[in-house]
């Protein structure tokens, strides 16, 4: 007999006994549903749940489903479990006599400890139904046994899904309260709430959603002490470390063992390997909004969650840097040269070609650039193009990533602004402190290297774009509240008002200050 020929043979067998499994399982569920009155009789002691059945149970349950979907934070998902499990009270059968819901609602009761408001999770009512059910006489009749057990699943399904997303993705999706926000941020799914609503150990699960990374810890710690940073009240403190643990929560972080990262707040670029830097130095970013510090978490209103970004700030955003350009030209953007080039021309007309700038009309560069009347022309006629030289506004060098904003990292002849404690002012692009350390970190020591760093000196330069042998990841962020080296925590001015947004959203999850419960 040949292998095939057993297969085909054991095919039948095998398939009856999926069909006998099948059975078997289908026939413990409708067991295991048809003495609900009796399994309930016997953990609760009381003899209303004798009558309860499935059917009057499910009859109930989708009765306080509908009144409640709206106070659910996911209704359509909670709805859809206990349907495909034919209202299975799985809390109450499984969690309430083992001291699992009871663990549970002691973890939301802590919540104000990741900055969140534990009214939120229904700690209290969720312990007042429990204690219903393990007092003999404390449920009288059996609909307010089908409404309470009804009750108790949809709280406890509808905060544990919204507890473990928040600890585990963030409140806030940063995609939709940020106008320039473009890094990847994986939110939470159907299936991660799944996860949360099938798990067998509900102190397991809990444990495993605490954010374990140490910056998140020092900051929670911090919050728990309740201290004041220097120059701030209190309230404020609270405030800054909230919005930055909430910034952590995001799954948003790089995933690469080598990566750049640029905050904007600190005004500073670091090259990681392996979770420490390798390379760090100061960089200018795009001017902001809050430059001179005016607006601050002390004070903010329902308006201060409208993000109105300045026309120049930095975005935040992930990408791959996939060349460099030596000696670049200068594609001056057409917003610069209406507002800038244009009036400066117009002003002098020998600052163009002071400056290495050529003029094009309709693709073909203009002559006598200096003929032209720049205080009445039409602002969207001509193009402007920077020679390479050592006035380019790009410098020697600029590293190019992939991105929808027309920002990069690059080389500037203006170094007077990284002695400045507040270095928001370019156009929206990075200027490096340290270009050509940089262009080492990327390519390593080697021909290219040498070849980059000799073009950069040259006299005479030509443009020259040299692409990256193995990409390199680069992340702009935005964190104003994080623990150096020594565990001291470090604040940044909120150059953007970006924190301000981000807690004006976050005010109907939040904390009242000074009720952070101890560990």
């Amino acid at each position: 007999m040949t292998i095939s020929t057993i297969k085909k043979s054991a095919m039948p067998v095998f398939l009856s006994l999926l069909f006998v499994l099948a059975l078997t399982f289908q026939s413990c569920k409708k067991k295991s549903r048809s003495d609900l009155g009796a399994a309930l009789f016997k953990k609760t002691q009381n003899k209303v749940f004798k009558d309860a059945t499935p059917e009057g149970l499910a009859e109930v349950f989708k009765q306080v489903l509908e009144t409640n979907k709206g106070k659910m934070d996911n209704p359509k998902l909670i709805t859809a479990f206990y349907e495909k499990n034919d209202y299975d009270p799985v809390f109450v059968m499984d969690h309430i006599f083992n001291g699992d819901v009871d663990i549970t609602a002691n973890y939301f009761e802590k919540a104000s400890q990741h900055g969140l408001d534990p009214k939120m999770f229904k700690a209290d009512r969720i312990k007042q139904l429990v204690a219903k059910f393990k007092d003999k006489k404390g449920i009288k009749t059996i609909n307010e046994a089908y409404h309470d057990i009804a009750e108790l699943e949809i709280s406890m399904a509808n905060s544990l899904i919204t507890y473990s997303s928040a600890l585990q993705f963030g409140m806030i999706s940063p995609r939709k309260i940020y106008s320039r926000y473009f890094t990847a941020t994986k939110r939470a799914d159907s299936i991660s709430m799944m996860q949360a609503l099938n798990t067998a150990n509900l102190k397991t699960y809990l444990d495993s959603i605490q954010p374990k990374d140490p910056q998140y810890l020092m900051l929670q710690k911090a919050l728990i002490a309740g201290g004041t940073a220097q120059g701030m009240t209190k309230e404020e403190t609270t405030r800054y470390l909230v919005v930055n643990m909430e910034r952590l929560r995001w799954k948003n972080k790089p995933s690469q063992a080598k990566y750049i990262i640029v905050n904007i707040p600190d005004y500073r670029l670091d090259v990681m390997d392996n979770g420490a830097s390798i390379l760090n130095m100061k960089v200018v970013v795009g001017e902001g909004r809050n430059t001179d510090n005016t607006n601050t978490l002390v004070e903010y209103n329902d308006s201060d969650k409208i993000d109105r970004p300045f026309s120049r700030e930095t975005p935040q955003l992930n990408s791959m840097i996939h060349s460099v350009q030596v000696n670049p030209v200068w594609n001056i953007p057409q917003s610069i040269a209406s507002k800038e080039i244009m009036m400066e021309a117009a002003q002098d007309p020998y600052y163009l070609s002071n400056k290495g700038i050529d003029v094009y009309e309709n693709g073909k560069k203009v002559e006598d650039p200096e003929t032209i009347k720049w205080g009445s022309v039409s602002k969207d006629k001509y193009e402007f193009k920077q020679r390479p030289s050592d006035d380019n506004s790009l410098g020697k060098i600029k590293f190019l990533f992939n991105n929808n904003s027309s920002v990069y990292l690059h080389d500037t002849p203006a170094k007077s602004g990284f002695v400045k404690t507040m270095r928001a002012l370019s156009h929206g692009c990075v200027r490096l402190g340290d270009p050509k350390a940089l262009a080492k970190a990327i390519f390593g020591e080697g021909a290219t290297y040498e070849k980059i760093a000799k073009a950069m000196s040259e006299d005479n330069p030509e443009p020259t774009t040299i692409s990256v042998p193995k990409k390199m990841p680069v992340y702009i962020t935005y964190v104003t509240c994080w623990a150096d080296s020594t565990h001291t925590l470090q604040y940044r001015p909120d150059v953007y008002g970006l924190d301000i947004v981000l807690y004006g959203h976050l005010q109907k999850f939040l904390a009242n200050t000074g009720q952070i419960a101890a560990l």
